[in-house]
């Protein structure tokens, strides 16, 4: 099984929240940007939420993500798995990225959200233990905007990801 590693966090302009997601898929890897999988639906949720314009190229997304207090990331930094399913994730064969060396060079992030529950189950597993004010930080799990979670209709996704908007005030 082969080892992959994830991008470095997106990091907008004063961030109140975290996005984390698990680990790229193997079109995000392959196109070397989050959320390449033309049917994740993260762009179109950020569209409608941020008024990103998802068709735009991935440079002009990033950018425009970034006009927001918004920090876009994963929980792991590496990992053994074959394919994009989260569940291919090698249990015993992963490392955490340095989440809280973030929340702390970010003292403003308030909200933790995580795009599915692998994000939230590694963060638990793996970063929640290094840091030592967990409880002051508001945790989320949202539904996965990955294709592979589709007992949610895009329009269901948009309604539970939309509690974000009021953490960016």
């Amino acid at each position: 099984m082969p080892i992959i590693e994830s991008f470095d966090p997106v990091i907008g302009t004063n961030p109140k929240v975290l996005i984390l997601g698990s680990m790229p898929g193997v079109a995000s890897l392959q196109a070397q940007q989050y959320y390449a999988h033309p049917r994740n639906a993260f762009w179109s949720i950020m569209s409608e939420l941020l008024g990103i314009k998802w068709q735009d190229d991935y440079p002009l997304r990033i950018q425009q993500l970034k006009q927001f207090p918004i920090v876009l990331w994963d929980v792991l930094q590496t990992c053994r798995r074959e394919g994009s399913l989260d569940s291919a994730i090698a249990n015993e064969q992963h490392n955490a990225n340095d989440i809280a060396g973030l929340l702390q060079r970010c003292p403003e992030i308030h909200l933790i959200a995580f795009n599915g529950g692998t994000a939230e189950k590694f963060f638990k597993q793996s970063v929640a233990p290094e840091i030592t004010d967990i409880q002051r930080y508001a945790r989320l799990r949202l539904p996965s905007t990955s294709p592979a979670h589709a007992s949610k209709t895009l329009q269901q996704k948009l309604q539970d990801w939309s509690i974000i908007k009021q953490y960016l005030d």
